[in-house]
């Protein structure tokens, strides 16, 4: 089974971190999830993001989730894939430069890379997508496009995946996405 790195943050999605932290461990797999400057046992706050109508996602918040592993010594080398969830937190951590060399290790070494929402904020930073096929939320299109990605405009159910990327635009797309992603793993 597969080792798997979350990078996750303050105001991450609820449900793009509790979702695939649990599934993945229901399947065998081991999961870390970390977030810079904390370490195991502290806690992260999450925000739930639903589509009620309006022009954007609305904004609630969600559970603390607790972390079961440090950021500080995490070695990419250590894992067999990294999951990033999406949410407010991706927008800030791509500021942080072991956040990004960790997911250029992924992206080098070929390794799976799944990210769904504003995850692709990370890979846009990292400059992992060009010439990739990309899904993201909508809002996330452009930085997708300006750091030479494809951008994939496809229904909120839906996942895509291109080489060791696996994108989706939203948690609604949790079934493709994970079920993609675990192709990957396997």
């Amino acid at each position: 089974m597969a080792r798997v790195l979350i990078i996750a943050g303050d105001y991450v999605e609820d449900y793009e971190l509790m979702v695939p932290f649990q599934a993945l461990q229901m399947v065998g797999h081991s999961v870390a999830a970390v977030c810079p400057d904390k370490k195991a046992g502290e806690s992260i706050r999450t925000a739930v993001h639903d589509f009620e109508g309006d022009q954007t996602y609305s904004e609630k918040p969600g559970h603390n989730f607790v972390l079961n592993a440090d950021f500080e010594g995490i070695q990419g080398e250590d894992f067999d894939a990294l999951l990033i969830p999406g949410g407010r937190a991706p927008e800030y951590l791509r500021l942080n430069a072991k956040v990004i060399e960790l997911v250029q290790h992924f992206a080098n070494a070929g390794k799976p890379i799944a990210a769904v929402c504003h995850g692709a904020q990370l890979l846009a930073a990292a400059d992992i997508i060009r010439e990739r096929r990309i899904s993201a939320y909508p809002a996330c299109a452009p930085e997708v496009t300006l750091a030479g990605g494809l951008y994939a405009d496809i229904d909120v159910t839906e996942a895509i995946t291109d080489g060791n990327l696996v994108t989706a635009p939203a948690w609604p797309a949790h079934p493709a996405w994970l079920a993609q992603f675990s192709k990957l793993l396997s």
